[in-house]
């Protein structure tokens, strides 16, 4: 299988403001979650299991329309299809206990920040200068995360209070990965034609060459 020298992109990023809408929706619920630590955990399981399907089809949504942009699509994909069930069975059990309740929003936090961690050093290869925040809010994340599988037992107020901030961690991640979509969208556009049609010509002379020696 042939593996590229270069990995930038160059048609325009679809849907770049999808995300944003995500990471503003978490915002959003982490606040009130964090305002409000009293709530009772119905109210609180609804509250989690829109956000999560909301979530979850702006995922797919943005995925799809970029299958042939961006390489790791795939994942994002996967991502949003798995945010998207987990909401589905929130919705459907909305008398969870706080332990059970924290684990699944454990497990599904870890996942999307050890994605967020992925898509950052993605946005490094493509020569992103603010990668490194999207890294930073996937780490924070993954800890916020961990604490909520491993001590799945915190007293009520101390369980919303580690929820909270998960969904603060994701929502960070979700506004600044959009914002470097933007940019990746903007610089995209100022290509033309001929200039990409040029860098595809030599990027195949490159592999061509590459390939014939070994």
């Amino acid at each position: 299988m042939r593996t590229f020298f270069f990995k930038p992109i160059l048609d325009a990023v679809k849907l770049w403001y999808v995300p944003l809408l995500g990471g503003i929706f978490f915002l959003i619920v982490g606040l009130i979650v964090l305002n409000s630590p009293l709530t009772s955990l119905a109210a609180l399981g609804l509250l989690f299991s829109i956000s999560f399907i909301f979530a979850g089809v702006l995922e797919i949504i943005f995925s799809i329309n970029n299958r042939k942009i961006l390489e790791n699509w795939g994942w994002g994909l996967i991502l949003g299809i798995f945010t998207f069930l987990v909401g589905l069975l929130l919705i459907t059990n909305l008398s969870l206990s706080v332990t059970t309740l924290s684990l699944y929003i454990g497990f599904l936090i870890l996942f999307r920040s050890i994605a967020g961690i992925s898509f950052s050093l993605d946005l490094k290869r493509f020569g992103s200068k603010n990668w490194g925040w999207i890294l930073f809010s996937g780490i924070l994340g993954s800890i916020f995360a961990f604490i909520l599988l491993w001590h799945p037992m915190i007293a009520g107020i101390g369980a919303v209070f580690f929820v909270a901030m998960s969904f603060i961690m994701t929502a960070v991640f979700n506004i600044v990965f959009s914002f470097q979509l933007r940019k990746i969208h903007r610089r995209s556009k100022r290509i033309s034609r001929k200039l990409r049609d040029r860098y595809h010509s030599l990027q195949q002379e490159i592999e061509d060459v590459y390939w014939e020696e070994v």
